[in-house]
């Protein structure tokens, strides 16, 4: 599978980098754009601080430069907190997308947004002060109405971006379970 990660807003850390490395041990083809040119934060307001000051229209742009040479592969968007929501909007407008991964994040969806059957996997913290459970059933709703095909896992306990072991968030159980099945998922593809 070919495969585009997008990072938190902490940046292109040493996790977003294994978690390449994991996914090429499976088998993929892994790309992982560097939005922040280079930038990374040790605190998440920071990271938010940077992201606002570049503007979410620059940061999408520099996305669809990164995934735009490789699309016509048919690409799995994937993605990290804040780089979930960027890898869903790319894969909701692309229509060779193959799936969507999504770890800790999510985005607003288009009211005109349609897909045929994507396959979408979200993993994430339950409860997760960014994604309340009150947005997540709004939002499973909404991927429904656009023709996503959504599963949800929740893990009870971990903190926000559980699968990286150099934040205080890191649950090493949560993340494991994390990593078993979204390998699962992107074998199915």
């Amino acid at each position: 599978m070919n495969i585009m990660l997008f990072h938190s807003t902490y940046g292109l850390r040493p996790a977003v980098r294994a978690a390449a490395d994991r996914l090429r041990a499976a088998g993929h083809q892994v790309w992982t754009p560097d939005l922040f040119e280079g930038r990374t934060f040790e605190t998440v307001e920071e990271g938010m601080e940077f992201r606002e000051s570049v503007g979410k229209d620059e940061l999408l742009k520099r996305a669809v430069l990164a995934a735009a040479p490789y699309s016509e592969r048919g690409l799995v968007y994937a993605g990290f907190s804040f780089g979930a929501s960027v890898a869903q909007t790319l894969a909701l407008g692309d229509d060779k997308a193959r799936g969507l991964l999504l770890l800790h994040g999510t985005s607003d969806i288009a009211a005109n947004a349609t897909v045929d059957e994507l396959p979408v996997q979200l993993h994430v913290a339950e409860p997760d002060q960014f994604e309340t459970d009150d947005w997540l059933s709004s939002w499973y709703l909404q991927m429904g109405r656009a023709g996503a095909d959504v599963e949800i896992y929740r893990y009870a306990g971990a903190g926000h971006i559980y699968t990286d072991p150099d934040l205080p968030d890191y649950d090493e159980e949560a993340a494991e379970a994390t990593w078993r099945v979204a390998l699962g998922f992107l074998d199915s593809l």
